[in-house]
C-alpha cells in the first residue's frame, strides 16, 4: 500500500511508519518543513495546504496530528492549542479526500479513549456516548472533523488509551518510582484504559487492512486500575509504592488536567477489535509493563 501519514515523528507516529515500512509499504510522511526527500511531502494544515496529488495517488491515509496533552500546563491558550492543532490537520486531510478523483480506500483518525469523559462504575465500548469534560469535548469536534470524508472512503476513529510505553505514559513516572515516591494517585482505583505499544501500533494496521469503520478503542483487554500499573511498575523497579497523593492535591498541581489524565476513570473494551479478529500480544498491563521496560534494555 501506498500510505500517507501525519505526525509520523510522534511515538505512536514513528513506531508506526517503522512498522509500515518493514511490511513492505510505501510510507510517505508529511512535514511542516521543506521535504528532505521521496518519502517526505511539505504541507501546512493552519491553512489547508496539502498535496491532493499525492492524496489521490494514496491507498490510505492515517492522521496523527495534534498538539501532545502531556504538556503541561494546560493554559487557556493551550488547551485551545490542542483543538485547533487537530480541527486543521485532520479538516485538511478529510476536505482533501473528499475532493479527491481517486479518494484512498482508508482514512484513519486518531482520537482518545477521552470521548468518554470519566464514567465510575460504568462498562463502556464503542457504542457508549461522549462523556463530559474538556478531552472530551475535544474527542467530539476532532471526530466530527475527519466524518468529512464519510462519502468518500471507509473512515476509522482510532480512540487510543494511555500507551505504556517508556516514551509514553511511563517517561513521567520511571524517575519518580526510582526516587521512591510514587504511590496510589487520587486513591489508585480509577480504571486507566491502558494498552501497549506494539499492540497500538499492530491495531492501527489491523484497522488499515480490515474492514474496520467507525469507532475503535484501542486499549488492552483486561482492565487495570492506576494503582495496578504503578504498582507494577514499582515492583518491577524494586522501589516502594507507599506515597498517597489526594485527589485534592493532583487538581492543585495539575489544575483541569488532573480530572482528564490521572484521576479519570474509565473501563472501557475493546470490542471493534476483538469482534474483527484481533488478538491482543499484551493482555494484561503486566505484559504491556514488562515489554515496554524489556525494550528499554
Amino acid at each position: 500500500m501506498r500510505i500517507v501519514v501525519s505526525g509520523a515523528g510522534g511515538l505512536i507516529g514513528s513506531a508506526l511508519v517503522e512498522r509500515l515500512r518493514a511490511d513492505g509499504d510505501d510510507v510517505v510522511r508529511l512535514v511542516r518543513r521543506p521535504a528532505a526527500g521521496t518519502d517526505e511531502s511539505a504541507w501546512d494544515p493552519s491553512t489547508g495546504r496539502v498535496d491532493r496529488r499525492l492524496i489521490a495517488s494514496a491507498d490510505a491515509v492515517v492522521n496523527l496530528s495534534g498538539a501532545s496533552i502531556a504538556r503541561l500546563p494546560w493554559t487557556p491558550r493551550y488547551k485551545r492549542a490542542i483543538l485547533d492543532s487537530r480541527l486543521a490537520t485532520t479538516s485538511t486531510l478529510a476536505q482533501a479526500i473528499a475532493d479527491s478523483p481517486t479518494p484512498p480506500e482508508v482514512f484513519l483518525s486518531a482520537s482518545a479513549s477521552g470521548f468518554y469523559g470519566s464514567r465510575p462504575g460504568e462498562a463502556l465500548d464503542e457504542s457508549s456516548a461522549h462523556g463530559s469534560g474538556f478531552l472530551s469535548g475535544v474527542t467530539v469536534a476532532w471526530e466530527r472533523a475527519a466524518r468529512g470524508a464519510d462519502d468518500a472512503t471507509r473512515v476509522v476513529h482510532a480512540r487510543t488509551g494511555i500507551v505504556v510505553a517508556t516514551a509514553g505514559v511511563l517517561k513521567p513516572l520511571i524517575p519518580l518510582t526510582r526516587l521512591g515516591a510514587s504511590g496510589p494517585l487520587g486513591g489508585g482505583g480509577q480504571y486507566w484504559p491502558w494498552i501497549s505499544l506494539e499492540d497500538e501500533v499492530r491495531g492501527l494496521v489491523h484497522a488499515l487492512r480490515n474492514d474496520v469503520s467507525g469507532a475503535v478503542n484501542l486499549v488492552g483487554p483486561t482492565p487495570a486500575t492506576a494503582d495496578s500499573l504503578m504498582r507494577g511498575l514499582a515492583d518491577r523497579l524494586s522501589r516502594p509504592y507507599w506515597l498517597p497523593v489526594p485527589a485534592f492535591a493532583v487538581r492543585t498541581a495539575l489544575g483541569d488536567a488532573a480530572d482528564d489524565l490521572l484521576l479519570i476513570d474509565q473501563r472501557i473494551a475493546p470490542g471493534a477489535l476483538e469482534s474483527s479478529g484481533f488478538t491482543f500480544r499484551h493482555r494484561t498491563v503486566a505484559d504491556a509493563l514488562d515489554a515496554a521496560l524489556n525494550a528499554r534494555g
